[in-house]
């Protein structure tokens, strides 16, 4: 037969469960103070590999704050940012005039930006593409609307798989890639022809481009891969053509690259404002450097 607990057994069974309970509400207390602040930064599909990179070096530098990154194009980015539901845009194009306004309206702050690198906007076609250089004048007339390049053959190219066609990628309109590519290339007033494939990422466009022998894509130029060949560039015909690098980004050569930008809701303060500044650090251009993109020029300070 079982026997009853004693008095004194009942005594140490207390005395263990409020020490557990004491033990609990401690470990309860550290987690709270040990809580991390959130950063929520969401934006540009190109940027998006450079933000995560950031946000995870970041948290070996600042163990009390966690930065949430999200893509979606730099429109999702601007939206985000106009509605007061993230703390940081990232853009690979500038905000527009009537989206800085409805910012303002909607939350009552203007817009800050902060530029934090450079991407060349490399041309990407199949490594097996004999082409290895095009003008801007000859990517107006692949993309634009009423553009007369549509064969391979026009470009003085023999395609290996015997596809003639040029098969047209690009990025779905809600990317900041897709403005600037129709302004620095079509030009103002013109449009991209029907019939592209537009990608939702910039992994997507290089990926289609890999695995489509006759298609020509842009996108930033740190998703080279081996599968792919990154076109140079001249600005007219005759003149040198560049392939996109960090040298001939900063000196202009290479006719499409553009600034990066993140932007937050008037001027940035608490943790927002100092991890953009570890951003803008030494040790944060260097993470754009090793993620392909082109870091800031150093001042001379």
């Amino acid at each position: 037969m079982m026997q009853r607990p004693t008095a004194r057994r009942y005594r140490l069974i207390l005395t263990i469960g409020l020490l557990a309970l004491a033990l609990l509400a401690a470990a309860c207390a550290r987690s709270r103070g040990r809580s991390k602040a959130v950063i929520q930064d969401s934006g540009s599909d190109t940027m998006v590999n450079l933000a995560q990179a950031w946000a995870e070096e970041y948290a070996n530098v600042d163990s009390t704050v966690s930065v949430e990154v999200s893509g979606g194009g730099s429109g999702t980015g601007i939206a985000a940012l106009s509605s007061g539901t993230v703390d940081i845009a990232n853009c690979s194009r500038r905000f527009e005039p009537e989206e800085i306004a409805q910012a303002k309206k909607n939350t009552g702050k203007e817009p800050r930006e902060l530029m934090v690198g450079f991407d060349a906007l490399a041309v990407y076609v199949n490594k097996n593409n004999p082409l290895n250089e095009i003008t801007i004048d000859q990517l107006a007339g692949i993309y634009a609307e009423g553009g007369k390049l549509t064969k391979w053959s026009q470009l003085g190219v023999k395609m290996p798989n015997g596809s003639d066609e040029i098969i047209c990628v690009g990025r779905q309109s809600n990317s900041g890639t897709y403005f600037y590519f129709r302004e620095a290339i079509l030009g103002k007033g013109r449009d991209f022809r029907l019939g592209s494939r537009d990608m939702q990422g910039s992994k997507d466009v290089v990926e289609l481009v890999a695995n489509t022998p006759s298609a020509i894509g842009y996108s930033g130029m740190g998703y080279n891969t081996p599968a792919v060949k990154q076109l140079r560039v001249s600005k007219a015909a005759g003149q040198p053509a560049y392939a996109p690098t960090v040298e001939t980004t900063l000196d202009h050569t290479y006719p499409i690259a553009r600034p990066l930008f993140m932007y937050t809701l008037g001027e940035p303060t608490g943790a927002v404002k100092k991890y953009l500044d570890w951003v803008l650090s030494d040790a944060g251009q260097k993470i754009v450097l090793t993620s392909g993109y082109v870091p800031l020029p150093k001042t001379g300070k």
